[in-house]
């Protein structure tokens, strides 16, 4: 049983959770929680490093489940509360914090998502998770974006990460090469004229979701052919980003079912 809050394996598990640099170099996800844990294994994902807290997973019948999942894994270490706590990045952990290899999913047919210039990481992670459940093809964040595997982002992905191809720290050149082939590139503009709605969704394209103060970037704006809106009655100038986004996401769903 770790009880030192000092162990490396505190330490490393720190360093994912906090560092960009460690995180690409490591090529790892620090996931949080009974659910994220539970679900990457069940996905498949390599085990490189797990804390747990034996008395406080067995408090709930998920946390008892994933107990007797990690217990026997190597690389999976018992723990202290207070050491678990220790590692994790939110105020009351559920008693479970691992590091896991980063899946590296080739691109699937389907819609290709950009995000452009997301900061917010919970908006980030929110449209990965729409983009899992609409089957989008794969998801590219451009420079600017906040990145898609930090903790916050992981959080409200939901899992995402386990399914979802998934493509950071491109240059423009390479996301320019990797959209010259669709006939559309739509991009979300609160100015635009055509409804989201009518666009025609049947056919291979790809989606720019902007910033969410500034909207998209030149370097986005030059790549797009089709500006698409979302009609409003109210009173506000926009939607949340990831709101907008997973509104345009389930609208190319629909039509394509």
């Amino acid at each position: 049983m770790i009880s030192s809050t000092t162990n490396p394996h505190v330490k490393f598990l720190r360093s994912l959770r906090d560092s960009v640099r460690v995180r690409r170099s490591e090529r790892s996800l620090f996931l949080e929680g009974v659910r994220l844990v539970a679900h990457a294994l069940a996905s498949g994902a390599h085990l490189q490093r797990a804390l747990y807290a034996p008395q406080q997973l067995a408090t709930t019948p998920e946390g008892a489940r994933l107990l007797q999942d990690l217990a026997p894994r190597y690389g999976a270490f018992p723990a202290t509360p207070e050491v678990v706590a220790a590692a994790a990045d939110t105020r009351h952990p559920q008693g479970v914090v691992a590091a896991v290899a980063r899946p590296e999913l080739p691109p699937r047919p389907g819609l290709r998502l950009l995000l452009d210039g997301i900061q917010d990481p919970g908006n980030l992670g929110t449209l990965l998770r729409s983009a899992e459940a609409a089957g989008v093809g794969l998801v590219m964040c451009a420079p600017g974006s906040a990145d898609p595997f930090q903790p916050k982002a992981v959080r409200a992905a939901m899992g995402a990460h386990c399914s979802l191809p998934l493509q950071a720290d491109l240059s423009w050149p390479a996301i320019g090469e990797a959209l010259a082939a669709l006939p559309t590139v739509y991009a979300a503009d609160a100015d635009a004229t055509l409804p989201y709605f009518a666009a025609d969704w049947h056919q291979p394209a790809a989606l720019i979701i902007g910033n969410e103060a500034h909207g998209f970037s030149p370097e986005a704006a030059a790549l797009a052919s089709q500006r698409i809106t979302i009609p409003m009655v109210g009173h506000a100038e926009s939607l949340n980003a990831a709101i907008a986004g997973s509104i345009i996401l389930f609208e190319a769903l629909r039509q394509r079912s």
